[in-house]
């Protein structure tokens, strides 16, 4: 028995060292460019990630290309015009700068760009006398860490780009943005407030429309009939509203039962300890400290369904709106789920483990029966 386990320790190793292989490989960082801006060479930045704004990724996305814009952290990284290219649920942009002052860009911060090969960095291209850099794009709605390098003081200076997803053509998008304009005022007014001094907090600003929260939205939600046997599901779920420091994970798991969906929402935060959804409230599942997880049901497909998430996040309990929409054209295969996926690699590693030592165990057994 000391022996078959020792195999299993064995075999963990080997298959650690086969499914990490390459990532002891060092790279050669560029001299040239290894210099990086100090906190003493940058003027102040800008936060560009407005409140309520979550990331959009091109899955959602109709392909095409369409003129976008794009919100620099810095005023001297302004990108006049910007082309994005959606294929297959990848994007690409096309920027092009009011300015020639940088000949690099880096995907990352200063520091990591200082530290990466040559062949990492992004050119410029001159076209007809204006500068254009093509860069992937993760997510839109998202700060995106980019660094810059200057062409005249020969140093790396970190930006954070944001494109706007409000700014693609309404047929881009399957569902409608919500008014980033409304939450800005909304989180003001929620800032703004002080206490008196029986301990009460009172508005200084006007309220933002509530006409999302109308007793109309929130009429009791039942799960929608979806057609489909039961059993559990992968589906694609987008979540707008918020300040942005919060979000679920995408894609989600779909259960059906009685041939009615709910779909179970896992939050990128402890702290939210229950949602409302359709007047009922349905409180958080995870007990043991870990990310807030709730299941829902889901009233519609493809259509915006308004949500109520209680955080302690901020000390007292605040309760945020948030919308969430269901790809129905996205349903899969339950592996296709992030936490699936990690649970089957870890199953068929024990598997490989296990199957290799009884092996090993029966091959020495065999040879000592010589």
């Amino acid at each position: 028995m000391g022996r078959l386990k020792e195999w299993i320790i064995i075999g963990a190793f080997v298959l650690a060292c086969l499914l990490f292989a390459g990532l002891g490989t060092s790279v050669q960082a560029d001299e040239a460019h290894s210099n990086v801006a100090g906190s003493g060479d940058t003027a102040g930045s800008m936060d560009v990630v407005k409140p309520g704004m979550t990331p959009i990724y091109g899955s959602v996305i109709k392909d095409g290309s369409y003129k976008i814009d794009v919100s620099s952290s810095s005023y001297f990284f302004s990108v006049d015009d910007c082309l994005l290219t959606v294929k297959d649920g990848k994007m690409e942009a096309k920027m092009t700068l009011s300015s020639h002052s940088y000949l690099l860009l880096y995907l990352g911060t200063g520091k990591e760009a200082a530290a990466a090969p040559a062949e990492d960095y992004v050119d410029f291209t001159d076209e007809n006398g204006r500068c254009t850099f093509t860069i992937p794009v993760e997510a839109l709605n998202a700060g995106i860490d980019c660094a810059a390098f200057s062409k005249n003081r020969s140093k790396w200076y970190d930006r954070v780009l944001v494109f706007e997803a409000a700014s693609l053509p309404a047929e881009a998008l399957p569902f409608e943005l919500p008014d980033y304009s409304k939450i800005e005022k909304a989180m003001k007014a929620y800032e703004s407030t002080e206490t008196t001094e029986e301990g009460k907090k009172e508005e200084k600003t006007t309220q933002a429309d509530s006409s999302d929260t109308s007793a109309e939205a929130w009429e009791a939600a039942e799960a929608m009939d979806v057609g489909i046997k039961d059993g559990e599901y992968s589906i694609e779920v987008n979540m707008t509203g918020g300040s942005g420091r919060a979000s679920i994970s995408s894609p989600t798991l779909l259960k059906v039962k009685d041939g009615r969906a709910y779909g179970k929402l896992i939050w990128s935060s402890t702290y939210y300890d229950y949602m409302i959804v359709g007047g009922k409230k349905f409180l958080n599942e995870t007990k043991d400290g870990g990310n807030s997880v709730f299941t829902i049901p889901i009233s519609a497909m493809d259509q915006v369904i308004p949500v109520i998430a209680d955080t302690t996040a901020m000390g007292d309990p605040v309760e945020i709106s948030y919308s969430l929409t269901f790809y129905e054209g996205s349903i899969g295969d339950k592996g296709l789920i992030p936490q699936e996926a990690a649970k089957k690699v870890l199953i068929f590693a024990l598997i490989i483990i296990v199957v290799g030592a009884i092996i090993n165990h029966f091959v020495k057994k065999k040879r000592k029966g010589r």
